[in-house]
């Protein structure tokens, strides 16, 4: 396969550098905006064909949930006019399509692990405009296929886990919201999953997955799990309502995501978030 790789320097990109390794019988084309302006449709449909790529995984997001609410025009720019000229692209050239999307696509004020099913409500214009993209993906290519995916962290870039390790080792205590509850997402793992739907490439079941750890926790009890496996034990966690830690924007209350269609259809392996921390934090330290 060619397989390109957008957003490459984020997170999962670079999950999907690491994977290209062991994945050596693909060719890989890593790109970030320096590369290849994925707002440019011409850009794109032109690198696609030139290259002749047969599947491309879409990593790149305007991710910050607070600018969003300040400037939805650009994060609609890139969460989905982007990622509908990748999608054009690709049912242009017949190549296959893997989209990353969010939890927040959902309200959060639900309390059983959403479905692929559930009617989405988004609550923010960072929720707004990437489902903005997934309805423009599906309509520009109905074969691709979207993962939605949540509180992801990984060895790379900037994330919460890097940050509470930074907070825990400079402070005595630390206060974490403990009434906001998820499942952390090893970057790594969901890099693993996307190769096993693009190696497979067997027609998706209606397109939209959800992908991330196994368990659940809050912000809170994550914490505690980072700082318990790097042996941090100076600084004091004090578990905090939502408005006592105000942010400019609203985070979703509950944003657990229910993972059985893509183990069903795809067979994805998915690690329990405990292990993926201790190896990702073992990573780490290394």
């Amino acid at each position: 396969m060619n397989i390109l790789v957008t957003g490459a320097n984020g997170q999962l990109g670079n999950e999907m550098r690491v994977i290209s390794k062991s994945h050596s019988q693909h060719k890989w084309f890593f790109t970030d905006v320096a590369e290849l302006d994925i707002t440019n449709r011409s850009a794109i449909t032109d690198f696609v064909r030139l290259e002749n790529i047969d599947t491309i995984v879409n990593c790149a997001a305007y991710t910050n949930v607070d600018r969003a609410e300040e400037d939805e025009q650009t994060a609609y720019l890139l969460n989905a006019l982007a990622a509908e000229n990748l999608a054009v692209a690709a049912q242009e050239a017949g190549a296959m399509l893997i989209h990353i999307s969010t939890d927040y696509v959902f309200s959060g004020k639900d309390y059983l692990p959403y479905r692929e099913s559930d009617t989405p409500c988004p609550q923010t214009a960072y929720g707004r405009t990437k489902l903005a993209g997934e309805q423009l993906i599906l309509k520009a290519c109905p074969s691709a296929v979207i993962i939605r995916t949540a509180w992801l962290y990984s060895s790379f870039g900037n994330n919460f886990v890097k940050t509470m390790l930074r907070l825990g080792a400079e402070r005595e205590s630390l206060s974490v919201v403990y009434d906001q509850i998820g499942t952390p997402t090893y970057a790594a793992d969901l890099a693993r999953a996307i190769m096993t739907i693009a190696e497979n490439r067997k027609p998706a079941n209606n397109n939209i997955y959800h992908f991330t750890n196994l368990g659940v926790c809050s912000w809170y009890d994550f914490t505690l799990e980072i700082h318990r496996l790097a042996g941090i034990k100076t600084c004091k966690v004090a578990p905090i309502l939502s408005e006592q830690y105000p942010q400019k924007t609203p985070r979703p209350h509950y944003s657990v995501l229910d993972k059985q269609k893509i183990e069903t259809d795809f067979g994805v392996d998915i690690p329990h978030w405990t292990t993926s921390l201790a190896r990702c934090i073992e990573l780490l330290q290394q």
